[in-house]
């Protein structure tokens, strides 16, 4: 496989659209999570508790389930010029309702709206998967990824600065009114800025039909039932917030909601069976063939591999104290930064996870990081307060590299599915990455840390099981001009 490098110093062409989206990417994850680094100012000053602190925590993530699932929808259907400005644009508001809340009602509604804006990544996914070939696919989402998620980062290291700059009384409220700014500014220079396709592709269209398009009868079965955990995730998460921990929503509010989620499922099922019963019906051109089971498989990868991450993250820093507070005298700050070492890779090992799978090939790319991602699990497992705090940072770094350079390999993969509905495909896996961080969670309440090491590192043993069923994609696609003739597109 011929490998062209990246002229990543340029803003012209291919390079443009990546630099492009992945400041976009990097805009929402800083506007996605604004609030964490800022939590103790708004605590004080909104007077809330730290019940209600975990419940916007909470609804911070709820949306961005569905969202992923419905922007994938819009990315396919009206391209991301679109869809990435409309997306920063409309999510400025609830950003400006956040630096305006004057309770906890006003800030849990902001937050749970603001959930919307963590399904951007779906938008990019789809744009460098038709701007790049074959051959640097996994390097160019991978860049976009890495980078991207760094906005996160950003925000923990820059906003409390940014906040104590403008006061310490209204402080919170201007950093974080100023994200929402920069993002209706950066959605105008976004859409002014870039193409949802290169010239050579410049006439093809976006997909009509409103839901997404399988190729057999089993796969459409496949798709309802890979919807269920989806579902079922936003009714556990439901169920939480009505436990007696997080008393957000009463019996009645709890049942309705329940009741709503699943209507939704019922109605989302049978607009898919309506939108294919016609197509399967008769034979389906070669062409728009493809298996439904590599977009379910990835699915549970991206589950296993960024949900469990966003779940370790969660809990770390607590680990690294109530592991070696006693006998290493580390404090909570400490733990804190010890615990920085789970992400502080993302932005290299990501696009290098992206890089080897369009060396080395993504199936075995896939393959093996998830080996070393068990491998790392078991390890973090074995921590104990014996150890030394270096070998334990140690441990948690291997195991982030593989986890991050997992996550590089299945979205080098996704775009190469079908390119029609590669917006889709990236919200589905990318909502599941969101359920399975929900589902460790919520897991993790119930057993001890080292069995839950365990446990993930289980998950990603029985995932090498499904992986071998993945298909190693096409280096080419077939399109369909809207004059009606084929234009075969080499990926390489």
């Amino acid at each position: 496989m011929s490998l062209a490098p990246l002229k990543l110093l340029t803003m012209r062409g291919k390079i443009k659209i990546l630099h492009m989206s992945w400041i976009a990417f990097f805009i929402s994850f800083v506007i996605w999570f604004n609030h964490a680094p800022l939590m103790i100012l708004i605590k004080h000053d909104l007077g809330i508790t730290d019940a209600e602190v975990e419940i916007i925590l909470l609804l911070n993530v709820a949306l961005t389930i569905p969202a992923r699932v419905i922007i994938g929808l819009v990315v396919d259907r009206y391209g991301a010029k679109i869809s990435y400005s409309a997306l920063l644009a409309i999510c400025s508001v609830p950003c400006f309702m956040c630096a305006l809340a004057d309770n906890f009602a006003e800030l849990a509604w902001a937050r749970f709206l603001l959930g919307f804006i963590g399904a951007g990544f779906v938008v990019g996914v789809r744009i460098i998967g038709d701007w790049f070939p074959f051959s640097q696919m996994g390097t160019a989402e991978g860049l976009y990824a890495g980078w991207g998620n760094f906005g996160s980062a950003f925000a923990a290291i820059f906003l409390p600065g940014l906040a104590f700059y403008f006061g310490e009384a209204d402080g919170w409220r201007y950093a974080i009114a100023l994200t929402g700014l920069v993002a209706l500014i950066y959605a105008g220079i976004y859409y002014f800025n870039v193409e949802n396709f290169p010239s050579e592709l410049a006439g093809l269209k976006g997909k009509q039909s409103s839901s997404m398009e399988v190729s057999s009868v089993s796969d459409l079965f496949l798709y309802m039932l890979s919807l269920l955990p989806l579902y079922a995730t936003l009714s556990l998460l439901t169920w939480k917030l009505a436990s007696p921990s997080y008393p957000l929503l009463n019996n009645h509010w709890e049942f309705t909601i329940h009741i709503g989620i699943w209507l939704v499922f019922l109605i989302h099922a049978y607009q898919l069976v309506k939108t294919n019963s016609q197509r399967l019906s008769q034979p389906i051109p070669s062409i728009h063939h493809y298996h439904y089971k590599q977009v379910f498989i990835l699915a549970i990868a991206y589950l296993v591999s960024f949900g469990s991450k966003l779940a370790v993250l969660s809990m770390l820093p607590m680990f690294f104290f109530q592991t070696f507070n006693q006998t290493q005298q580390i404090s909570m700050l400490d733990a804190g930064l010890l615990a920085s070492s789970f992400v502080v890779t993302n932005i290299i090992a990501r696009p290098v996870g992206g890089w080897l799978s369009d060396r080395i090939g993504r199936k075995l790319s896939l393959g093996l990081f998830t080996i070393g991602l068990a491998a790392g699990y078991f390890l973090m497992a074995m921590i104990s307060a014996n150890w030394s705090i270096g070998l334990a940072v140690l441990v948690t770094l291997i195991c982030s590299i593989f986890m991050q350079a997992a996550e590089g390999a299945i979205f080098a993969f996704v775009p190469l599915i079908r390119r029609a509905i590669t917006g889709e495909v990236a919200g589905i896996v990318g909502a599941y990455g969101n359920a399975g961080a929900i589902i460790f969670l919520i897991v993790l309440t119930f057993i001890s840390p080292t069995l839950f090491f365990s446990l993930l590192g289980v998950c990603c043993l029985l995932l090498l099981g499904l992986i071998y069923y993945l298909e190693e994609p096409r280096n080419f696609i077939t399109e369909i001009m809207p004059d009606g003739s084929l234009i075969k597109i080499e990926l390489e």
